[in-house]
């Protein structure tokens, strides 16, 4: 639903991936919305063919009116298709109508949107039926795959987890730095409950009892103005900086200013903050939910409890006191490149559309 310029893991996700398939030699287009005033209805963004439609407004009823008014625009793209692609399951239902023309579809299923949805006894129909409608069903985690599978036991479904390209994300000369004689945590966070950052912010004196430490949180959102009020209220200015949202090319730099890496989520499907952080060597600490825990062990970070202040603390103290800290970063570039390299994702996605292709064939 949403692409680049727009900011976030789902827009990295997909940029990287639909310009990871025009350097494999594929033909993309990708239908998103015009959730960016002023961006073009139609241009192309490295290689892949970008066609926006009208978007009321970032809410429930926003998303749901967008989704209706892009089925025409869907159904002209789809007879020139060879595969359908929907990436969350609020942009399935116009390639639910257009695959009734022959296309095969591919869900993947994102977000923490999903998990709260599958929850409410409500959507659980609907979901079934999108999951159902699938020629193939991927979750960007294995705790998403089985949530999934709980509604709908799908012949064709597995967990890919997101990827990160490894050559723009790596360690390189850090563009902040902190006061003199203190060390820097960064946090890339939206702002908004799901992201936990008031609980990193709590945590925050207990911290500096034990270590002189300053926060830079990079993100922005609705709670901005109530962080802004707790971090004044804890007597943590000059400690606590919020630097806005910021334009992906400068995250590899942001990311490498810090010593360590903290996410602070109550809930968290998958994080590409998280392989991001870790293909720029950084170590992380992470709350221990979601897909958070398929991705961070002691060897490249920690955990902590979600929500639970002290402990957020404590283990985060204890990340950066211990010596071997640029062995643990180092340890989690390689596991990205590794496991969750760019090159891995796009052959994963060609070898499945082939073989629907074949099959239909």
């Amino acid at each position: 639903m949403y692409f680049p310029p727009e900011v976030g893991g789902l827009e990295s996700y997909v940029l990287d991936l639909t310009t990871g398939l025009v350097d494999a030699g594929h033909d993309v287009t990708m239908l998103t919305s015009r959730s960016v005033p002023d961006t073009p209805m139609r241009e192309t963004v490295r290689g892949v063919r970008v066609v926006r439609t009208w978007f009321p407004g970032k809410s429930p009823l926003g998303w749901t009116a967008h989704t209706a008014a892009s089925i025409p625009m869907h159904a002209r793209l789809a007879r020139e298709t060879d595969v359908l692609h929907a990436q969350t399951f609020a942009s399935a239902p116009p390639s639910m109508l257009a695959r009734r023309r022959g296309p095969p579809f591919v869900l993947t299923l994102h977000t923490s949107h999903f998990q709260k949805r599958s929850r409410v006894r409500a959507w659980r129909p609907a979901l079934r039926r999108i999951i159902a409608s699938a020629d193939w069903l991927l979750t960007a985690s294995a705790q998403l795959l089985d949530m999934a599978l709980d509604l709908y036991p799908h012949p064709r479904a597995e967990a890919l987890t997101n990827a990160v390209n490894t050559s723009v994300f790596r360690p390189t000369t850090a563009s902040l730095s902190a006061s003199p004689g203190r060390r820097l945590i960064v946090a890339p966070c939206r702002l908004f409950p799901p992201k936990g950052v008031t609980h990193l912010i709590a945590a925050m004196p207990r911290l500096r009892s034990e270590l002189d430490v300053e926060l830079a949180v990079i993100g922005d959102g609705p709670d901005r103005t109530a962080l802004e009020r707790q971090v004044r209220a804890l007597g943590l200015e000059g400690v606590v900086r919020f630097l806005g949202q910021r334009p992906r090319h400068e995250m590899p730099a942001l990311l490498s200013s810090g010593e360590i890496i903290v996410l602070p989520s109550l809930m968290e499907a998958t994080s590409i903050a998280a392989l991001e952080a870790m293909a720029c060597g950084r170590p992380v600490a992470a709350s221990g939910v979601g897909g958070l825990l398929e991705l961070i062990d002691e060897d490249v970070g920690t955990h902590f409890k979600p929500a639970d202040p002290d402990d957020l603390a404590d283990r985060v103290a204890g990340l950066l006191t211990r010596p071997d800290l640029s062995e643990i970063g180092a340890r989690a570039r390689s596991r990205v490149q590794e496991r969750w390299g760019l090159d891995r994702l796009v052959r994963r996605h060609v070898e499945i559309y082939e073989t629907l292709l074949g099959e239909r064939a």
